[in-house]
């Protein structure tokens, strides 16, 4: 593509006071309406002097610019251009939402906390965030930290952690199923050098709490964690909670113990990085291979505290450097993965449990979306401040995925956050005025127009036709 030169472009103004960049903003804010964002902001926040007031619209221009691409406190000035004053109400200007969020302490991130987690039951009642009720299987919940990186000594909480990175710890909780995308149940914004273990039970069992007032209610629910997690306060947590867990194992003596125990004829080939299937004996052709024994986990504990289950190892071959230059080993030698995981065999056997548990990794697919958004930076020096630019960024992860739901197609309803942005959120469109009422014109042949016609109709349909 290049410039025409049949009508060259000789001028450029910023002049058209009837123009919005994001007119995806206009569906997108309705359906937050009807999860009561605002109306919840209102009840549960208590902000103390001015800054405080009018909570709940503060909260959803914060939620409106961070889905629109803010990922600074500077850039909520993108809800103030062109027509957006006539399209929308109570836009703030990001000095005013800057001085809100200095003013939270650690008690008001908790209200804020509570208003996203009615905020996604509330999203989950309007759209199929969440699934439907005929739906079945387990449902999943990943729990794991992530550092977002900071630069200077000006951030409050501000440290080295296991990464080896200067920032604050952020520690997610996310709920998928085999019909939905994972969408974040509960959030926590830590200091950069706290354990990952710090505050995860109390994180675990408030997003398990959350599925129970879900139509998820009443079906099994599966934890998954990685060795950083690996806890008696968070296993005996989740299980109290009516959980199964599957978390990854340190290699302690233990754990040794019970992985040189399993018999060699105990061993099952499984499909892993380059299997070959063959046709002629129905199997992966694969290094990679799978074995349980029974477990006791926690034997440092008084018996009762100590929690039965299974042991599931996996092994590959460790890779000799010198075998290329024709040192060949006399005797195969294997790396060994375990995870502990408390699932009935009958229901899991071996290769299912560990096939179910090496998909947590799909939880940093949410770290990635988050930081390549509203994440991207932590804007302010005051730690409660940030935290709850989290908890907002979380808010406007969760309603871009309920938006993607409804549009009717199967692609929106998985797309990352940057990809719903681009297709149905910054839309330009120019505002006209015709009887008191508001009509936009967006772009003729944009290729996502059933999609964002779709979420038009289902979250406005008294409204006339967007064009």
């Amino acid at each position: 593509m290049q410039l025409s030169h049949i009508r060259p472009v000789v001028s450029a103004s910023f002049d058209e006071p009837n123009l919005v960049s994001a007119a995806g903003l206009v569906p997108l804010m309705a359906l937050a309406g009807r999860a009561r964002l605002r109306d919840l902001a209102d009840e549960r926040l208590s902000v103390p002097t001015d800054k405080g007031a009018h909570a709940g619209l503060k909260v959803c221009s914060l939620v409106a610019g961070m889905a629109a691409g803010a990922d600074s406190i500077d850039d909520m000035a993108l809800l103030r251009h062109g027509g957006m004053g006539k399209v929308f109400t109570g836009a703030y200007a990001p000095s005013t939402l800057g001085s809100f969020l200095r003013s939270f302490t650690f008690g008001h991130v908790r209200q804020l906390d509570a208003v996203a987690s009615r905020f996604l039951t509330g999203l989950a009642e309007r759209t199929a965030l969440l699934g439907s009720h005929a739906d079945t299987g387990p449902v999943l919940v990943d729990l794991d930290d992530t550092i977002v990186e900071v630069h200077g000594y000006a951030k409050q909480g501000a440290a080295f952690g296991y990464s080896g990175v200067r920032g604050l710890s952020a520690l997610l909780a996310t709920v998928s199923t085999d019909q939905i995308a994972p969408v974040i149940a509960a959030q926590r914004l830590r200091k950069g050098s706290a354990g990952s273990a710090r505050g995860a039970a109390r994180l675990a069992t408030d997003a398990l709490a959350l599925i129970g007032r879900t139509q998820l209610a009443g079906r099994p629910v599966l934890l998954r964690a990685d060795s950083a997690f690996y806890s008696h306060a968070l296993v005996t947590a989740v299980r109290r909670a009516g959980a199964e867990v599957s978390i990854t194992v340190r290699m302690d003596a233990a754990v040794k113990r019970a992985i040189a125990g399993v018999s060699e004829h105990a061993w099952t080939t499984i499909k892993y990085t380059d299997a070959v299937y063959d046709e002629a004996t129905g199997s992966w052709m694969s290094k990679a291979q799978v074995a349980e024994v029974p477990f006791i986990a926690f034997t440092s504990h008084k018996k009762a505290d100590q929690i039965p289950g299974r042991l599931i190892v996996r092994r590959i071959p460790e890779l000799n450097p010198k075998q290329s230059t024709g040192q060949e080993t006399l005797f195969d030698t294997w790396r060994f993965h375990a995870f502990f995981t408390t699932t009935d065999p009958e229901a899991l056997d071996t290769t299912a449990a560990d096939q179910i548990h090496r998909r947590h990794a799909i939880i940093e697919n949410v770290h990635a979306d988050l930081k390549a958004s509203a994440l991207a930076h932590l804007p302010s020096g005051v730690f409660a401040a940030n935290a709850a630019w989290l908890v907002c960024a979380v808010m406007a992860f969760n309603l871009t995925r309920a938006a993607g739901t409804v549009t009717a197609a199967a692609a929106p309803a998985k797309a990352t956050t940057a990809t719903i942005r681009r297709t149905l959120i910054n839309v330009p469109a120019r505002i006209a005025t015709s009887a008191r009422r508001l009509r936009l014109h967006l772009p003729a042949n944009w290729p996502w127009q059933h999609q964002w016609t779709a979420l038009y109709q289902r979250v406005l349909p008294a409204r006339a036709h967007p064009t």
